[in-house]
């Protein structure tokens, strides 16, 4: 037995790591080393894991279908797994952030507990930098507890974005809050035809540096009608459904606020909001959360979870001020296109002997560095030529004769006599 588990040791150690798409053999190993590296961080993790790792296994040939031929889903699990020896050793999820595709996500990294992490992450990530070359921008969001992943991402170029803290609201607090009238005169329902006002108000309500890496435009708050047929699709599966509105404001003829929450109509996992004010209207938190629960009082009572960031301090204040509760702290991190310079395989300029190259036009003695100008060097080369005075007698050439300069005096003599 000893012998055996050496052996299995030693293998891996001589082939090489393979980088490749997923196939459907790989889901079950997915699926272990997935709950390995989520038991460790929460164990609510475990039972996601599941339940995402069970509709895959249900939908993973019409997937694959999907991404042969352009359509809103063809990247909805673009993944790449490292093999070693038949032996599975970590596995890399990515996808479009925006609509052109310029900056792309990586949604999770799950690595074998016996495989170098650094290394094989490293790699799968560096695959995805090379594979994907429309990419500009990548963005991730880890845990801030999950020091194993910060130090991979750091050491593959992943900087600081922003800070988010997740928040739950109790179902208790959801009741009370309901309560209250909300003060939303210009609640409107959301359509296409409002995705240039949603855009305003998201370009509005994030600093420069965040919305020069999300990248977004009117198309993002659009929706084909192939999308909106899958999310029809997709709210039947799960059981769910999908509201959404937004506030007017028609001095400014503006949006100022905007929410979106999906609901569990079984009653199974808690509801899920996402709200995005404009900085100048922040009196808005109390009216929209109070909108959001008055609609969760419609389906099972469930907690409430949304999301606030470190440059919305005034959510993050009204949340603490009602009583949610803190659930999750994480870092978003980007990382841009330009590190591809220092990954690139070819040989660069530097790296080059040009005095190997060039070796007959090597100096014969060591220059002496002076300060010299053009300017000085222009007034010596005009000191050098030699000025003529009116004493020295000039020879002009000419094909027939030669004219000297004292029958020259006389000829013109000659003319004024």
């Amino acid at each position: 037995m000893a012998a055996q588990i050496k052996m299995n040791s030693l293998l891996p150690q001589n082939l090489s790591v393979v980088i490749r798409p997923v196939q459907y053999r790989d889901l079950d190993g997915i699926e272990r080393i997935s709950q390995e590296s989520f038991a460790a961080l929460s164990p609510n993790g475990v039972s996601v894991v599941k339940q995402q790792m069970e509709l895959l296994h249900r939908w993973y040939g019409l997937l694959r279908f999907l991404s042969w031929f352009p359509n809103p889903l063809k990247y909805r699990f673009c993944a790449y797994v490292a093999e070693q020896g038949r032996m599975l050793l970590g596995m890399i999820q990515v996808s479009p952030f925006n609509r052109t595709r310029s900056t792309w996500r990586v949604d999770r990294v799950v690595l074998d507990r016996g495989a170098d992490k650094q290394g094989i992450g490293s790699q799968l990530l560096r695959h995805c930098f090379e594979s994907i070359l429309e990419a500009r921008t990548w963005l991730l969001e880890v845990n801030v507890n999950d020091l194993e992943s910060l130090a991979l991402y750091r050491q593959n170029g992943f900087q600081r974005l922003a800070e988010m803290t997740y928040w739950e609201i109790e179902p208790e607090l959801l009741t009370e809050l309901a309560q209250a009238e909300p003060d939303l005169p210009n609640l409107l329902p959301v359509s296409n035809a409002d995705a240039q006002l949603l855009y305003q108000l998201d370009t509005a309500s994030m600093p420069p540096l965040v919305r020069q890496v999300f990248d977004r435009n009117n198309r993002d708050f659009k929706t084909t009608l192939f999308a909106a047929l899958s999310d029809a699709i997709k709210q039947w599966v799960t059981k769910t459904e999908v509201v959404s509105g937004y506030v007017f404001e028609p001095q400014r003829k503006a949006a100022i606020g905007y929410f979106q929450v999906q609901l569990d109509r079984k009653g199974e996992t808690p509801h899920v909001a996402t709200l995005t004010v404009h900085p100048a209207y922040t009196w808005l938190y109390p009216e929209l959360l109070a909108q959001l629960a008055r609609i969760a009082q419609d389906f099972p009572q469930q907690g409430l979870k949304l999301a606030s960031s470190d440059y919305q301090p005034e959510r993050e204040e009204y949340l603490e001020r009602i009583g949610a509760k803190r659930i999750e702290h994480t870092l978003v991190m980007s990382r841009s296109v330009w590190h591809k310079l220092r990954e690139s395989k070819l040989v660069s300029l530097e790296g080059i002997q040009w005095t190997d190259v060039l070796q007959g036009l090597q100096p014969a003695r060591k220059p002496i560095p002076g300060g010299m100008s053009w300017a000085e060097v222009r007034q010596q080369q005009a000191s050098e030529i030699p000025v003529k005075h009116q004493s020295e007698s000039v020879n002009f050439g000419c094909k027939n004769c030669n004219i000297d300069p004292s029958c020259q005096h006389e000829s013109t003599d000659g003319k004024q006599d």
